[in-house]
């Protein structure tokens, strides 16, 4: 049986290694479908931080993927078609957008199963984005503290 899901991948963290090695377990082999950079683009106001073929590398790495497959343009069908995927599995976010539609429609008249979960809550990439700029504005502020206080002294 060959699992495939789909997504962004920016910033691989724990929220995502829980993800894929679940996705193991229903299955003989796991396809990972890796957003490109325009995709993603085309649906949130950023393009990824770490670029594509990155991403393909890391999830390439991990011993629970067997298959990385980027694509190029936002739709699932063609994806699911070309790995005979039995699961598809979709996250909580998951919404009845066109593209979303086909790819349903599709696997239910192929007999095929869609199983949607929940995102794992100890962080997301939006998260650690977050807090990274958070550190980043702290530290520019403790800097500028710092030369502020280093020319009173003068």
């Amino acid at each position: 049986m060959t699992v495939y899901t789909v997504g962004t991948f920016d910033l691989l963290h724990v929220g995502h290694l829980a993800l894929l090695e679940y996705c193991r377990t229903l299955g003989d082999s796991l396809a990972v479908g890796v957003a490109s950079d325009e995709v993603v683009n085309s649906y949130k106001p950023n393009v990824p931080v770490i670029p594509l073929e990155q991403r393909v590398t890391m999830l390439k790495a991990l011993r629970c993927v067997d298959i990385v497959r980027p694509y190029h343009t936002l739709e699932y069908v063609s994806g699911c078609r070309e790995l005979d995927a039995d699961i598809f599995v979709i996250g909580e976010d998951w919404g009845a957008k066109p593209h979303n539609l086909a790819v349903e429609e599709y696997l239910k008249s192929q007999g095929k199963q869609i199983i949607q979960i929940k995102y794992d809550a100890r962080t997301s990439s939006t998260i650690i984005k977050n807090t990274v700029v958070d550190q980043t504005r702290a530290s520019t502020r403790s800097s500028r503290s710092q030369l502020v206080g280093n020319n009173e002294k003068r």
